[in-house]
Order: structure tokens, then C-alpha cells, then sequence
């Protein structure tokens, strides 16, 4: 007898892996659908999730860490989780999804799109293959954006207020302005992320999700203000570096930088 193959998607609540769980719905009639909840999302995640869930018709299995951030940050001694030191991906995404899977044998499916050439952070159990339908249907930018249109879910909400990505709201991959507008928007979850932070004059016993720049500095107004001038500036000048095909990315301030460590793609498709 054959082994049954399960196929799995992984949402984020971003827009590309959302727009990936529309694409297949009719595709493979019996793919889970699954979100790896660290229970410190943005709630405009949670509604947009319940949204998604909605129009496929089908169930997104919540899938929740056995310990959550706060018991992890304890482990490590305070020490935030970084691109140099993933351990949030490690522990809260990852972990949870291959306890999932167990030892079966699955296909992944991963929303990386036609024009992008990255990799991320992915499962490397020899049982779950990653597959990326974008790229085998060529799927674009632009044609993410028209799946979402045309199903009328739309873009994450977040994409409103200038946040960039899914994920956690103290995500360490959050470029500086993004900070500021997390400031604007949900100051109650910028105190909860500034909290996190340990400043110390101990050596190795700062803790912050800036290198340099702790969040009680970021919101200072003179900070603020330079922080949204240096984007203004550096989005210009994008602008004026990028191809058309790319252009539209970067106005919409959703450009994907190469020299930067990639996001895990586990949180932020």
C-alpha cells in the first residue's frame, strides 16, 4: 500500500503565502492549511487570518508552541532573539510545524514568487519537501497582488499603516521605520516590546531588538524625525536604482533588500 502524502501550507499572515492558500484551494483539494501561532502577533493578523480561513472553506490549524516567548526568553537569560540568532523561528514556528508533520511524508508549500531569488528559512527534515508553485506558474509581484484583488480578501491590513511584513509586533527583522509606525499606531505593543529590552553596563548584558539603539532612544522626537527623514531619502533614491519591475515594490515600500539577512520565510511569506 502506497503512503499517503499530506500536503501542507504554512500561513503567515502575509501576503504572499496568503495569496499562495488561494491559489492552490482548488489546486489540491485536501491541503491543511496551518498558522504557527506565537501568540504575539498583531490582532489585525489574527482577523485576517480568520478572513482567509473563510474563504477557502477550510480550517487553518492553529498551531501553538508548548511554551510560548516568554518562557524561551527566560531560558536564554533575557538574550533577544536576532538575525544572527533565530531562536524565535527555532522554537515557536519551526518546532511546532514539524511536530505536525512528524515522521510523515508531506510537501511544503512555499510562497517565495517568480521574481524573487531568495531562500529563507525553511524545514530541512528529509521527510517535508518544499515546493514553490509561484515559481513553477510564474507568478509575480503584480500577480499576488491580482489573487488577492480578485478574491476580495485584499492586502494584510498592517501594508495600511506601512509595516512591511507579517510576524511578531517586536519582529527584529522591523526596519527602523517601521518602529516608528508601530509607535504611531499600537503604542501599547511598542511599551510591551521596549519592556523586553535590558539595558545594562555589564558587558554582554544588553538585550535590545536594535543593535545600537535601544526602542527608549528610537522614540525620542528628534530620533523619530531623523529616522523618517533617512527613509524619505533612501526610498527616493531606490526609486531611482530600481528597474520598472521592481519600482512598484519600493514605492509600496515592500522592496526586499539582498544585502540584508533574509526574513524567515516560516513568519514573513
Amino acid at each position: 500500500m502506497a503512503t499517503k502524502i499530506r500536503h501542507i501550507l504554512s500561513l503567515s499572515g502575509g501576503k504572499d503565502s496568503t495569496a499562495l492558500a488561494l491559489h492552490m484551494r482548488d489546486r489540491i483539494p485536501d491541503m491543511e492549511y496551518v498558522f504557527c501561532d506565537t501568540g504575539k502577533e498583531l490582532r489585525e493578523t489574527y482577523e485576517y487570518l480568520n478572513r482567509v480561513e473563510a474563504y477557502l472553506g477550510k480550517k487553518i490549524i492553529r498551531l501553538n508552541a508548548e511554551a510560548g516567548f516568554d518562557h524561551w526568553l527566560k531560558v536564554f537569560n533575557g538574550y533577544l532573539p536576532s538575525a544572527n540568532m533565530r531562536w524565535c523561528t527555532k522554537l515557536l514556528k519551526l518546532r511546532p510545524f514539524e511536530n505536525f508533520v512528524g515522521d510523515e511524508q508531506v510537501v511544503s508549500y512555499v510562497g517565495i514568487r517568480a521574481d524573487e531569488n531568495r531562500t529563507g528559512y525553511i524545514s530541512t527534515k528529509p521527510n517535508i519537501k518544499a515546493v514553490f508553485p509561484f515559481k513553477d506558474d510564474k507568478i509575480d509581484y503584480e500577480g499576488v497582488l491580482k489573487i488577492l484583488r480578485d478574491s476580495g480578501i485584499g492586502m494584510p491590513p498592517y501594508i495600511n499603516w506601512g509595516r512591511t511584513h507579517s510576524g511578531c509586533f517586536f519582529c527584529f527583522f522591523q526596519k527602523k521605520i517601521e518602529w516608528v509606525r508601530l509607535l504611531e499606531t499600537y503604542p501599547e505593543e511598542f511599551e510591551k516590546a521596549q519592556a523586553y529590552e535590558k539595558i545594562s553596563e555589564k558587558a554582554g548584558k544588553t538585550f535590545t531588538w536594535i543593535q545600537g539603539l535601544p526602542l527608549s532612544e528610537l522614540r525620542k522626537p528628534e530620533n523619530i524625525n531623523k529616522i523618517k527623514h533617512n527613509y524619505e531619502e533612501a526610498k527616493s533614491k531606490a526609486a531611482k536604482q530600481r528597474d520598472n519591475r521592481r519600482l512598484v515594490e519600493v514605492l509600496a515600500g515592500m522592496e526586499y533588500d539582498d544585502s540584508e539577512p533574509a526574513p524567515c520565510l516560516i513568519c514573513q511569506l
